[in-house]
């Protein structure tokens, strides 16, 4: 997706949550969770959408097996459980806070009126649901076709993407663990050591309390073989 569809995007999901914060008002409530606090879990009754306001989620799943992958990692105005306005009585997976987190919880039947009476807040939520799903394409492809350094690298410029809309040549996001990377990547916790570790010497990332990602570095790696 280049940046300037993804800046539209952003620019359209910032308008589309302020509205429908400011018209829905029945059934809505503002949420604070610390960090690896969990808002839901896999299992959970599944009754309401929420939307970030501040602070990072990750969406994982287990398998029967216990296995846990990550589905999502999502940032200030993007949401999620939006399957409970289609019928999932149960949540299909967990969301947990990677630092201190503001969310709005709009009950389903509350979300689902607000649908049906506004037209442009359903335009706008099409939106969001296109652009999820095109994510979630490229995510498929990634892992599909892509080796895992290159997919290390199309992560961290995702994490950059969290904090930063318009994407800053130099962007620090929270460090997270390389076990976490690893689940994100798909591969494992030593292979994200080694490519984290070779990134940093040539230049793409740095360490200072926060990781800074040097986004048009990555992306030409991201880019190009």
């Amino acid at each position: 997706m280049t940046r300037a569809v993804k800046a539209a995007i952003d620019t359209s999901t910032d308008l589309y949550v302020a509205r429908l914060l400011g018209k829905i008002t029945d059934g809505k409530q503002e949420m604070n969770f610390r960090k690896g606090e969990k808002i839901f879990s896999q299992g959970d009754r599944a009754d309401a959408i929420y939307f970030i306001q501040a602070g990072r989620v990750k969406i994982t799943v287990v398998s029967t097996g216990g296995k846990e992958a990550v589905l999502a990692m999502l940032g200030p105005h993007d949401f999620f459980g939006e399957g409970s306005l289609v019928g999932h009585s149960l949540r299909m997976s967990t969301a947990k806070t990677l630092e201190p987190s503001t969310v709005f919880r709009v009950a389903s039947r509350s979300m689902v009126q607000a649908l049906h009476e506004q037209s442009e807040l359903s335009e706008k939520f099409m939106a969001l649901l296109l652009a999820r799903n095109i994510d979630l394409e490229e995510d498929l492809c990634d892992q599909l076709f892509n080796h895992s350094e290159k997919r290390l690298a199309r992560v961290l410029l995702k994490l950059a993407r969290l904090r930063e809309h318009s994407v800053m040549t130099d962007a620090s996001i929270p460090v997270l663990s390389h076990e976490t990377l690893a689940e994100m990547v798909g591969t494992t916790r030593s292979r994200i050591t080694h490519f984290m570790n070779k990134f940093r010497a040539m230049g793409l990332i740095d360490y200072n309390g926060e990781l800074t990602v040097k986004t048009e570095l990555l992306t030409d790696l991201v880019l190009h073989d």
